[in-house]
């Protein structure tokens, strides 16, 4: 299946038009004609069924033919709260996987020892819808905007949380301490890891400290592990 993207379709619509990227994507490239079939999503768990009306390379029109919606493969709500890494392919490459795998939150967070305090979201979402296509997903993970840590940590987060960081402190591992089928919130901090403060004031708002492994694992890496925890309890 060749699934599209288009966030402004809904269970109404009856028509719609691709814009011309999309539209010599279609004729130029998929070398698709009148009457073929196209599978469209909005993202939000919707399935369209269109039928090309007219196979035009600068504007491709379509009928939708059919409606489904397709409920989650996954009974849990996963939250990554992670920091930007230096490297920006780096990070790109945890949204891709993320996406992959199954995630349905994602928000950038700044640290004290954050090397990247800018980040391009953008960019960031082009990469999630590309992942989520290509996936076969329904249901798009909600990418928020980059918030500090402070802002996040005060934001009335609930459900499970958890923060994974270097220190030699007690933790636990993620998998023995995660709840199956609940929402579910994991902080992965920054290249440095999160500081002395940032980790006492997770403390202080009832997030619980775990490891993720033995191996001391780059933020785009932990992050992967987290998502792959998450799913693994759920199976």
């Amino acid at each position: 299946m060749q699934l599209f993207y288009n966030s402004e379709i809904t269970a109404n619509t009856q028509q719609f038009t691709f814009d011309k990227i999309e539209s010599r994507h279609i004729v130029r490239v998929l070398r698709k004609k009148e009457s073929d079939k196209i599978f469209i999503t909005n993202g939000f768990g919707h399935l369209f069924t269109s039928e090309i009306i007219i196979a035009n390379d600068k504007k491709c029109l379509v009928k939708i033919i059919n409606v489904e919606y397709k409920k989650k493969y996954w009974n849990y709500y996963l939250h990554i709260a992670i920091a930007p890494t230096k490297l920006n392919d780096r990070f790109e490459w945890f949204l891709e996987k993320a996406t992959e795998i199954g995630i349905d939150e994602i928000t950038p967070i700044i640290c004290e020892h954050s090397e990247r305090k800018v980040v391009k979201p953008g960019r960031m979402k082009k990469i999630i819808h590309s992942a989520a296509k290509q996936s076969l997903k329904f249901h798009f993970p909600k990418l928020n905007n980059p918030i500090t840590f402070n802002q996040f940590i005060k934001s009335g987060i609930d459900g499970q949380l958890f923060i994974a960081h270097c220190e030699e402190t007690d933790k636990k591992l993620l998998k023995s301490v995660l709840k199956p089928s609940t929402k579910i919130t994991v902080l992965i901090g920054p290249e440095g890891d999160f500081s002395i403060k940032e980790i006492k004031q997770s403390l202080e708002h009832k997030f619980i400290p775990v490891s993720l492994g033995k191996s001391r694992l780059r933020t785009e890496t932990a992050g992967i592990v987290a998502v792959h925890s998450v799913a693994f309890i759920n199976e």
